[in-house]
């Protein structure tokens, strides 16, 4: 099953005080919902649709929301916005500031700690690529750390680059490959089973492709979601992660008909090939 359009998701991810919770959008649009059940507040990251979330949070009447948390422009993950601010007008709104997301009321930068709650420190990391202005958040935890991706990382993939190079993603990436290998990965998409036919493609010979393919298609015949991953599962599984392996330098250069490609040449000829793929 490729879509989600059947069964809300039902995965939840608890924490030390900390609950994680994925909302449908759409047909396969994960908008994220952070609980601190300590200070009682919740966050939500790229709301692109209100419905859904209005539903979710009639399930927490004594908790407040504390805001919303924007990784890039593009209208499933800031369609949801007004709506929401309609009902919670005070919500503070965290973003690149841009005119794109107007909402923006509590503008970030590359580098910047965000301490919301007691439990919930998250710091904003730059990655263009998929747009010129997408950032991710971070939240750093010597136990398990979290990532929320928005479209620059998914399991077994990357984002399309509707505005950045091959270059600019590349680099993004490199920033997220750098961090603890045990990051729980929440991205925004449910693409995980044709990421994953791409890097089969990829490497037709990795014994760990066609393990995590069995696990996310039991996931996904009984309507779980496949998210989150784990970061050290796409070192081992996303092309996009591997620009530098062997195997996956070897395709490139099958693909490109040259012996000999830079790491950003590679990662270029892989990316050109997903998306006629």
């Amino acid at each position: 099953m490729n879509s989600l359009t059947k069964h809300q998701p039902s995965a939840i991810t608890e924490l030390n005080n900390v609950t994680v919770r994925p909302i449908l959008a759409y047909s396969d649009n994960y908008i994220w919902l952070i609980e601190d059940s300590q200070s009682k507040q919740l966050w939500l990251v790229d709301p692109g649709e209100a419905t859904p979330v209005l539903n979710q949070l009639e399930s927490f009447p004594d908790h407040t929301l504390a805001g919303i948390l924007i990784t890039h422009h593009h209208d499933d993950h800031i369609g949801g916005i007004n709506s929401l601010l309609n009902k919670y007008p005070d919500t503070p709104v965290f973003g690149i500031q841009s005119k794109r997301v107007p909402q923006v009321t509590v503008p970030v930068t590359e580098g910047e700690s965000l301490s919301l709650s007691p439990n919930v420190t998250l710091e904003v990391i730059s990655v263009p690529g998929h747009t010129r202005d997408h950032i991710v958040y971070f939240r750093p935890d010597d136990q398990q750390p979290l990532l929320f991706s928005g479209d620059t990382l998914f399991a077994s993939g990357c984002g399309r680059l509707f505005e950045g190079s091959p270059s600019d993603m590349l680099s993004s990436l490199k920033k997220l490959r750098q961090l603890p290998s045990n990051t729980l990965v929440f991205c925004a998409h449910e693409y995980t089973t044709s990421n994953l036919a791409f890097a089969e493609a990829v490497e037709p010979n990795s014994a760990e492709i066609q393990q995590r393919i069995a696990s996310v298609n039991q996931l996904r015949e009984n309507d779980q979601p496949s998210i989150p991953t784990v970061l050290s599962t796409e070192f081992d599984v996303n092309p996009f992660l591997r620009w530098d392996r062997p195997s996956v330098i070897d395709k490139a250069c099958e693909l490109a008909q040259v012996k000999n490609l830079t790491e950003a040449e590679v990662f270029t000829e892989i990316r050109k090939w997903k998306d006629r793929f």
